[in-house]
């Protein structure tokens, strides 16, 4: 941080109410606080204020007793600034634990949502409000998670770091900045990420508990087919739609072989346990032998066909300038979700052969960042197994492969193993993160915010590898 902005920073704590230095110590109250506090920010790339939202987290951790040496705001650019603060553990221990959550949000329009979606309100058992699940209440749970610590007086074996980044929603750069150009910030044994991972309800009884382990690679294709047109009322076999849409034709029923690595197939094995016999007996198959026939029957679900191969998906059609004319160009856009160890090279060369037509020009709209899946370390998943069994009995850890992306890829990327724990019990068929009237429940909420409590205390205080 600069000397103007630490002065800043300064002049800003200075400048506090006095009854914000004496923090409540009820657990609860202050976790809904900051949750509050965070949502009434609105974070949403379009509004730019993720600089005020990490300031108001700074504030709080500086007025808790960490040093404003360890707060530090800061971004690539004006309009995308994150926060990583550092819990100063006893000299000489392991290297740091990173802690993750972001600040952005996804677009809220008011006239979209039953109410201001940047106004938080508590009814029914849920807290409402965009980002209130994603990813404010993780926001929420590690500034509360530290300010108890330090009331406590609590000294871990190692330090703890929490970064809290600004565009995980659009491009993810505040974190792969952070890891290439601030790694002495952010460097550490292991991240575990608020933003991954979670619980998953059946008729209100915890049944699952994800750990993200892995995500899938984003690689998106741009397929582009040109002829020199004509007059539409002349016919030419040759035309530009009809030869891409044989390809992507050919690319529907195309699919990718089956491959497991350890997180999938950890998935699979303990996943059946929470499944119907058939589906369980399938899951176990597939987890031991790759069964062929368990595979094709797991693939008919979309969600298990996509952990079970790399997939490949047209999502965007283009084509035409006229009426009366015959397209001079057709191009659609081909996104593909690589498993983790997939080489790019390789998907594209099975794309193209796939697609068999010299006449469609494939190219990478953008290079994938490869990230490698994180092992299934013991010194980590047994503290999650232990404390699960604790506040949720009966439900199953499952290690999971990620369809989707968060900051975790680019941290698994830099070399740091990420494992993304989020906690937060919901309604699988009643997910609202993204969409209309966002919410996390208050029970849900306030108990992951306990379990990390608990499990960072746990592994903070655990030699390496123990």
């Amino acid at each position: 941080m600069s000397p103007v902005l630490r002065s800043a920073l300064r002049f800003v704590l200075a400048a506090l109410p006095a009854t914000l230095s004496a923090q409540t110590t009820d657990p609860r109250a202050l976790e809904s606080d900051i949750l509050k506090e965070l949502v009434e920010i609105n974070t949403s790339d379009s509004a730019g204020h993720t600089a005020d939202a990490a300031k108001a987290v700074a504030r709080r951790l500086a007025a808790a007793g960490i040093p404003d040496s360890d707060i530090r705001i800061l971004g690539y650019d004006a309009s995308h600034q994150s926060l990583v603060a550092r819990y100063r553990g006893r000299p000489g221990g392991a290297k740091p634990i990173l802690l993750m959550a972001h600040l952005d949000v996804v677009d809220a329009r008011k006239e979209d949502w039953s109410f201001d979606p940047f106004q938080f309100r508590e009814l029914d058992g849920y807290y409402y409000g965009r980002g209130s699940s994603d990813n404010k209440a993780g926001v929420a749970t590690l500034a509360a998670m530290f300010i108890r610590y330090k009331q406590e007086g609590f000294v871990p074996d190692r330090d703890l770091i929490i970064v809290l980044t600004a565009d995980e929603e659009t491009t993810s750069n505040s974190i792969k900045w952070l890891v290439g150009e601030h790694r002495d910030l952010v460097d550490a044994d292991f991240a575990l990420n608020t933003d991954g991972g979670g619980g998953e309800l059946r008729d209100g009884k915890p049944v699952v508990f994800d750990v993200q382990t892995a995500e899938k690679v984003f690689l998106t294709f741009n397929l582009e087919v040109r002829n020199k047109g004509g007059h539409s009322s002349v016919p030419e076999p040759d035309n530009a739609i009809y030869r891409l849409a044989a390809g992507l034709g050919r690319l529907e029923k195309f699919t990718f072989p089956v491959r497991l690595n350890q997180t999938t197939r950890a998935f699979f094995q303990r996943s059946a346990a929470t499944q119907p016999t058939r589906i369980a007996a399938d899951m176990r198959a597939v987890a031991k032998s790759g069964d062929a026939g368990a595979a094709r029957r797991l693939s008919t679900v979309p969600y298990y066909n996509s952990v079970l191969r790399t997939t490949c998906v047209a999502t965007r059609l283009f084509a035409g300038h006229a009426d009366n004319a015959l397209p001079q160009l057709a191009r659609a856009t081909v996104n593909c979700r690589m498993l983790p160890d997939d080489p790019a090279d390789q998907v594209e060369a099975v794309l193209k052969g796939v697609i068999a037509d010299p006449a469609i020009h494939v190219s990478r709209a953008a290079q994938p960042t490869p990230s490698p899946a994180s092992p299934l370390r013991p010194d980590i998943m047994q503290p999650i197994e232990r404390l699960v069994a604790r506040d949720w009995p009966g439900a199953v850890v499952v290690p999971e492969m990620s369809t989707g992306a968060t900051d975790g890829l680019h941290t698994r990327n830099g070399g740091i193993p990420t494992y993304g724990v989020g906690a937060i019990f919901e309604r699988i068929d009643d997910i609202r993160a993204h969409g209309r009237d966002e919410r996390v429940g208050v029970k849900a909420f306030h108990e992951a915010s306990q379990f990390w409590y608990d499990l960072v205390k746990a592994l903070a205080s655990a030699a390496p590898g123990a």
